[in-house]
C-alpha cells in the first residue's frame, strides 16, 4: 500500500511581498522541525514538495534527517492569486470555477495537484511519500475526494 503524508507549510510572513520566495517566521522556523518529530517513526521513501520557500523549509529538516533530497514540482505550488487575490474566499470556495482576473480558480489548482499526485503515486507504488504543500492546494487536493470539504477546512487548515 502507498501512503501519502501531506505537510502543510508552518506560519510564513505574510507582510512578504513575493509569494514564491516568502520565508517562515521565527515560529514557523520553530516548528519545521516538529515535522520530522512526527514522522520519525515512519519511513518515507520519497519527498516531494511544492517549489515556494515555505513550503521547502518547512519539510528540509525532516528530508536532511534522512540523508534524502527533495523533489520540488511546479504543480505543487501555492494558487495564482491574480488582482486582488486575497479576498473573495467565500466566493472562492461556494464557486470552485470562481478566480480573479489572472489567478487560478479552485480546480485550477486542484486539477495540477491531482495530476502531480497521480504521477507521484504511479512512479512510487508501495512507498511512504511526503509531499509539502499549501492550504488552498491541500483542500483542493481533499475536496477530490470529498466533495464536502470547502471553506471550513480550508479556515481551519490556515489558522
Amino acid at each position: 500500500m502507498t501512503s501519502v503524508f501531506f505537510v502543510r507549510h508552518a506560519q510564513s510572513d505574510y507582510k512578504w511581498e513575493d509569494d514564491r520566495t516568502r520565508p517562515l517566521t521565527a515560529l514557523g522556523m520553530g516548528d519545521a522541525p516538529k515535522v520530522t518529530e512526527v514522522l520519525k517513526d515512519y519511513r518515507i521513501d520519497a519527498f516531494y514538495c511544492s517549489p515556494y520557500k515555505r513550503s521547502l523549509d518547512t519539510v528540509a529538516d525532516c528530508a536532511k534527517s534522512r540523508g534524502m533530497k527533495i523533489k520540488a514540482d511546479e504543480r505543487l505550488r501555492e494558487r495564482v492569486k491574480g488582482i486582488n487575490g486575497h479576498g473573495y474566499l467565500e466566493e472562492r470556495w461556494s464557486d470552485l470555477d470562481f478566480h480573479e482576473e489572472n489567478g487560478e480558480s479552485v480546480n485550477m489548482v486542484k486539477k495540477r495537484n491531482i495530476e502531480a499526485i497521480n504521477e507521484i503515486l504511479k512512479n512510487h507504488p508501495g512507498q511512504n511519500i511526503l509531499i509539502g504543500t499549501h492550504g488552498t492546494a491541500l483542500c483542493a487536493i481533499l475536496n477530490h475526494f470529498d466533495k464536502n470539504i470547502g471553506l471550513a477546512a480550508f479556515s481551519r487548515i490556515i489558522h
